[in-house]
């Protein structure tokens, strides 16, 4: 869809103007000069701020429709100029989309939030003191979220405070991210770092020989400044690739290098592909009481995990839950993906039968998303998806059912290009929620990433501004350079808590 958009000169509402317009159609292309094409959606705009108020009127024509918008915002109270554009950009996307919204009779859920992180934003007006009343006011009424998202949002940050009370104050403490960047084989929709581990042993051993020495270096530099670790997870690729022995070998690294492990809150390991457990992995975790893990089915349709990489059996996926559980795996969370190729509400309440008769103790539902460098998006041809209305039937089946079996929701994200603008949330079981998965989405403490393709977010525990700062991706790079990204990691360490 062609938009031609008249009235916005200030380039900096472009990219947010458009990102709306995705939410819409598949395709669009924007332009803010005059482009009277009959083909063209025609957009007029007009922004005017006087005596501390911004008023956006809006008028869309496109053959013989033409609707109309008109949104006032006070500006006072605003103490920098990047506030008040802020308030000036969400009044302009009001209008835009309340005029795309009547145009094509699809309401979106989310209103004008096209960030990842909506729960932050609830979280953050709640920290400031504002009541829960005026706060769902706007988001219903600035934002134009509906009821039904509002009533999501505020449920999980009760469950969030309720899992973790202090989650406010944890500033002062970090958490662990460790990634082990190798899969049996990698899933079309991943773009995660992930490599193929066959073959490999060589960039294995190299990469764990850099991957031991971050763990060492950042562990000294927390027990010398007394900060407590709330959390650690191994992620991926599949933490579960590597040797059991491998496994071993990391883990003691872990207990010997980081401070007060008795006192960690939870240690998680993904073992996300099936065809990486064994018994002896498995002894492993015992060993190191690890017992929180994930085995993804994604689907339990044979023929969807063929058809996006996915090289194991949907009976594996059973036998290895099975034996996962007669070891004492007592928290073992599932990931299922809405909207795989060929799947429709039929295949997804198979996939939701079948994992009633297990009853992990934490499901993460994931909406599919198009991910820019995926196999998947690099060959959308080759893999059909459901449209928009079946998507949003199969997440209210997924809301449903969890719901029935007992699962409250207590973490929420959401991805660019995700099939009907919907969301990613995880469910879990009274007292089974992953803390670590809190701390990575509301962004209230740091997160220390270690290994090939790991990304630290680091939080200032007085301000919250965030530093971003990542390892390389592949593992050739990472073994070059983990001397010089753990050494930057500990001067960002040190300017962060004033060391």
């Amino acid at each position: 869809m062609n938009i031609n958009i008249k009235g916005v000169d200030d380039q900096r509402l472009h990219r947010p103007l458009t990102l709306i317009a995705d939410l819409f159609f598949e395709e669009s292309t924007l332009t803010f000069q005059v482009d009277d094409s009959p083909e063209a959606l025609q957009v007029n705009m007009s922004i005017t701020i006087e005596n501390n108020k911004c008023t956006v009127t809006g008028t869309l024509k496109k053959d013989t429709k033409i609707m109309d918008c008109t949104k006032e915002k006070n500006l006072e109270g605003f103490e920098t100029e990047k506030e008040q554009l802020k308030q000036v950009k969400n009044t302009v996307l009001h209008v835009f989309l309340s005029l795309l919204q009547d145009y094509t009779r699809i309401v979106q859920k989310w209103g004008i939030l096209t960030g990842v992180r909506p729960v932050k934003l609830l979280h953050t007006k709640l920290q400031n003191g504002e009541s829960k009343e005026e706060v769902h006011r706007q988001l219903k009424e600035e934002y134009l979220i509906t009821d039904e998202k509002i009533e999501l949002m505020q449920e999980i940050v009760d469950r969030q405070l309720s899992v973790v009370p202090d989650l406010y104050d944890l500033g002062k403490e970090v958490s662990i991210y460790i990634g082990i960047p190798f899969c049996p084989t990698k899933c079309a929709y991943c773009t995660f770092p992930a490599y193929a581990i066959n073959g490999k042993q060589g960039k294995v051993d190299s990469f764990l020989g850099g991957l031991h020495h971050e763990i060492e270096v950042v562990g000294k530099w927390l027990k010398d400044n007394d900060i407590k670790i709330t959390t650690v997870y191994y992620g991926g690729g599949t933490p579960t690739s590597i040797t059991a022995e491998e496994m071993d070998m990391l883990y003691e690294q872990m207990y010997q290098s980081f401070p007060h492990m008795e006192r960690v809150r939870e240690v998680t390991v993904e073992a996300g592909r099936p065809d990486t457990i064994t018994p002896e992995k498995l002894e492993v975790l015992k060993k190191w009481n690890i017992d929180r893990i994930s085995i993804n089915p994604q689907s339990y349709i044979q023929e969807t995990l063929k058809a996006i990489g996915r090289h194991h059996t949907v009976e594996e996926t059973v036998e290895k839950f099975h034996l996962a559980r007669s070891m004492d795996m007592n928290n073992i969370n599932k990931d299922l993906i809405i909207g795989l190729p060929g799947e429709g509400t039929k295949e997804f309440d198979y996939t939701l039968s079948e994992t009633e008769k297990l009853m992990p103790e934490s499901l993460t539902v994931h909406t599919l998303s198009f991910k820019r460098a995926s196999e998947m998006t690099k060959n959308k041809q080759k893999y059909k998806v459901a449209d928009r209305d079946e998507i949003s039937k199969m997440m209210d089946m997924a809301t449903k059912w969890t719901k029935d079996h007992g699962y409250v929701p207590y973490y929420l994200y959401r991805q660019k290009n995700i099939l009907g603008n919907l969301e990613n949330v995880g469910y879990a079981l009274p007292g089974q929620d992953s803390i670590y998965n809190i701390m990575i989405m509301e962004e209230r403490q740091s997160i220390i990433g270690l290994g090939c393709g790991a990304s630290s977010k680091f939080v200032n525990p007085v301000t919250g501004k965030i530093t971003r700062f990542a390892n390389p991706k592949d593992p050739k790079s990472y073994n070059d350079g983990y001397l010089h990204y753990t050494e930057e990691k500990i001067k960002i360490l040190e300017d962060l808590f004033n060391m």
